[in-house]
């Protein structure tokens, strides 16, 4: 049976998309064939081969097998806005239809499958639809990236007792240094620890240009 996991944040900008690859290369580390999945993107550049968005491909080149960009990418946005107003702007209706019908197909070439979201866990995908009912869609775990900066203990917990009253599971949470000015970091991780009612699969140390092949061996995804 495949394994998947979606994986969320407590903010954008947070890295969502470097832990996403880099859970990718652990659970090849282990001997898993995995892919990536990015089922709605905002931002993204026209290539002779469609529109393009730069964290899917990410997750795309992450992956082994190398799954189709469009099954990655069901819904790729042109401009870089909520993916509301995005979409509203391409003219395109996000559904889950193809979302579900993609996930299926990445799911029978692998043994597990990540999924990453957009934005926080609140951001919503379209005027109807929010990440919860995707993520009850493909009946997945949630995995919360807390970007490390001032106010993350409170972002954290907030993100997820929102995600346990969505009726989802949280399976677990990585912590990522995206601030390497803050005062107390490592205290302010070991709170969180302390607090968060999942175990911690990890942290990611600040990179200007971080590799996720080579950050792999530092997460442990249970």
């Amino acid at each position: 049976m495949t394994r998947g996991w979606f994986v969320t944040g407590t903010d954008t900008g947070i890295g969502k998309s470097v832990a996403s690859a880099t859970l990718l290369h652990a659970l090849r580390l282990r001997g898993l064939r995995a892919v990536g999945m990015k089922p709605l993107a905002s931002g993204c550049d026209a290539t002779p081969g469609g529109w393009r968005n730069e964290d899917a491909l990410a997750l795309q080149a992450a992956s082994d097998p190398r799954p189709a960009y469009d099954d990655v990418n069901p819904f790729a946005l042109p401009l870089p806005l909520a993916p509301e107003l995005a979409a509203a702007d391409a003219g395109i209706r996000v559904t889950l239809a193809p979302i579900e019908a993609a996930f299926a197909r990445l799911s029978s070439q692998a043994d597990a499958v990540v999924v990453e979201g957009v934005g926080g866990w609140a951001a919503p995908l379209s005027a109807d639809l929010d990440q919860c009912d995707l993520v009850r869609a493909l009946k997945l775990p949630v995995v919360l990236i807390v970007g490390l900066r001032l106010g993350c203990i409170n972002h954290a917990r907030l993100t997820a007792r929102a995600i346990e009253a969505d009726g989802l599971r949280l399976a677990g949470w990585i912590a990522n240094d995206i601030d390497p000015a803050m005062a107390r970091a490592d205290d302010n991780f070991t709170l969180l620890r302390q607090r968060m009612p999942v175990p911690c699969w990890g942290r990611l140390p600040f990179h200007n240009s971080p590799d996720p092949a080579k950050l792999a061996h530092l997460l442990e995804p249970a």
